[in-house]
């Protein structure tokens, strides 16, 4: 599956600090759990990447 295919797949996201400093992303859906941590750094990358994407899916639909 793409990065632009549609899903019918359901998942909870999560997001927050881990006691070890990390930021941790956990993805629950269809029985699977996937922690994914990142240094700050990282995760900061990250959310620029969804803003940006954000920022592009709504110049799309006007």
């Amino acid at each position: 599956m793409g990065i632009d295919k549609q899903s019918d797949i359901a998942a909870n996201l999560q997001i927050g600090p881990t006691s070890l400093g990390m930021v941790r992303l956990f993805i629950e859906g269809g029985g699977i759990e996937l922690p994914l941590d990142f240094e700050p750094d990282e995760a900061r990358e990250i959310a620029e990447e969804i803003i940006a994407a954000a920022a592009r899916a709504e110049a799309m639909n006007k």
